[in-house]
């Protein structure tokens, strides 16, 4: 499971980088959880997840704090949440998530990537059954034991817990993430990253130029300044990663 989140997680962070825009997309988590309970971190959960996430991105200090003073303003965006579900090349499943202050370009702009690039966009819950809903944390287990760790996160939702590459990875379901972000920093442990995931249940492999079709679809769906994630069910094997 874990590594196939850390590989789209790469290609993910691949694309944001030449696009510049990764940034814009966590300034957007922030001005969101600003909105939801507060500019403060310490009474802010999911600000403080956000924080933690830019820091893992390397976004300087003082546009966080900017992004965070920009959404304490009374005339802020507010930004809504919206998923879209669209089909692909050979029957793909997409799962769009946004973050808009504007649903009528977002749906649009979506509308039009999909029909110029052999997707069609589908109805909202149409895909649900393709995918598990999880919550990924990455943390630093210094000053703990694994095995102890994970008796005291089970209460808290743990479903896994995975070390690879040298990341220690905790997996939970989709609805107990504040239960564990709460364990975790009751017990002081260091969260470096977190993400709510789709993970599909399973995987279509393509290759050749019905791959290349998806990755492109795929592509053109994260250049999107709107567009926060993308999730599918396809393992794409294309020429630069055999």
């Amino acid at each position: 499971m874990g590594r196939a989140f850390e590989y789209r997680k790469a290609r993910k962070m691949k694309r944001w980088g030449k696009m510049a825009v990764t940034f814009t997309r966590i300034g957007k988590e922030i001005a969101m959880a600003v909105k939801e309970a507060g500019p403060d971190p310490e009474n802010n959960g999911r600000l403080r997840v956000a924080i933690q996430n830019a820091k893992a991105e390397n976004m300087p200090k003082d546009r966080v704090d900017a992004a965070i003073k920009r959404a304490s303003e009374k005339d802020s965006s507010n930004y809504e949440e919206v998923v879209y579900e669209a089909m692909g090349p050979n029957g793909v499943g997409i799962v769009i998530e946004t973050a808009t202050d504007n649903t009528n370009r977002t749906v649009a702009n979506i509308r039009a990537v999909l029909n110029r690039n052999q997707g069609e966009l589908g109805k909202s819950g149409s895909l649900d059954f393709l995918f598990d809903r999880k919550c990924i944390f990455k943390i630093d287990p210094t000053g703990h034991n694994l095995e102890e760790l994970e008796l005291e996160l089970i209460d808290a939702g743990l479903e896994e817990i995975e070390q690879a590459e040298g990341e220690t990875l905790l997996y939970t379901a989709f609805a107990d993430f504040g239960n564990m972000q709460k364990a975790l920093e009751a017990l002081n442990v260091t969260i470096l990253s977190a993400d709510k995931e789709r993970i599909p249940h399973n995987s279509v492999e393509l290759s050749g130029e019905t791959a290349e079709a998806v990755n492109k679809l795929i592509e053109k769906l994260e250049e999107d300044e709107d567009v926060q994630n993308v999730f599918h069910n396809a393992v794409l094997n294309l020429p630069d990663e055999e």
